[in-house]
């Protein structure tokens, strides 16, 4: 899970999309990606009578986030065809749809949505959780998907990536334990899907320098952060959304992602 961090301020003017990837000289702990594109950070697709954590979108509600999405010429993929995009220079009017923590409700309500808008999504598991729920919230408990739920999901063109083994926060791991929720929480579920695993996203979004260049290390094509201090492949800045985006909240976080993009392109 991940907490949201700040509201958008309400903003106008013109929108423009993200352009391909650039990375500028020798890699460094997190390669520089400018522009970095727009990716929106989901965790749960449910209804509920609770939610302190601020971490589920309502079905209704994200069906009409992902109608504001198509009316504006934008649709949503995966993390994998979207940087596979940028590399090639194709990613104009695509955006990045991410769920975090790998909840039942991904497979039950948010992919069934997804596939009617002929949209794509990153799904991050936990995957020493699977089948099981959010033992590392203290909020309500919600189940996650089954082996099968997640064969279902990956043979519905989702991609399915990691989200560490247990959900902690990696910073305060020791190296033996960082490469262990790196390295076989990816060997875990390439095994279950029979396919690769090129993604991770950090939980809670803690990473510093160490854990980029060791999820890079391990092998990851790239990984999700929230706001990192300096954007690259392996730490991708994604924008929260919750039950309370609807379209003037929705335009006013992509300006407010174009404005920070082009301040340091």
């Amino acid at each position: 899970m991940t907490q949201p961090t700040e509201e958008p301020t309400r903003l106008s003017g013109p929108i423009r999309l993200p352009g391909p990837i650039r990375v500028p000289g020798p890699a460094r702990p997190a390669e520089a990606i400018r522009p970095a594109p727009w990716v929106l950070m989901y965790h749960s697709i449910d209804h509920y009578r609770e939610d302190p954590h601020l971490v589920t979108v309502t079905p209704q509600r994200f069906e009409g986030q992902l109608a504001w999405l198509r009316a504006r010429g934008l649709r949503g993929v995966s993390m994998a065809e979207l940087l596979d995009a940028q590399d090639a220079g194709r990613a104009r009017g695509l955006v990045g749809l991410t769920f975090d923590d790998g909840y039942a409700d991904f497979a039950t309500r948010a992919v069934p949505a997804l596939v009617r808008f002929g949209f794509g999504a990153t799904v991050f598991v936990v995957s020493g959780r699977i089948g099981s729920y959010n033992a590392w919230d203290d909020g309500p408990r919600k189940p996650l998907m089954t082996v099968e739920q997640l064969r279902t999901v990956a043979g519905a063109g989702m991609e399915v990536a990691s989200h560490g083994r247990h959900h902690v926060s990696l910073p305060g791991t020791g190296g033996t334990e960082l490469r262990e929720e790196l390295e076989e929480s990816r060997t875990s579920l390439e095994d279950l899907l029979d396919q690769p695993v090129r993604g991770f996203a950090y939980p809670y979004g803690h990473a510093t320098g160490r854990e980029i260049e060791a999820v890079r290390s391990a092998g990851y094509d790239y990984a999700c952060d929230i706001r990192p201090d300096e954007p690259g492949r392996h730490a991708l800045p994604r924008t929260y959304i919750g039950e309370r985006d609807r379209w003037l909240r929705l335009r006013a976080k992509l300006v407010r992602h174009e404005l920070r993009r082009r301040s340091r392109v």
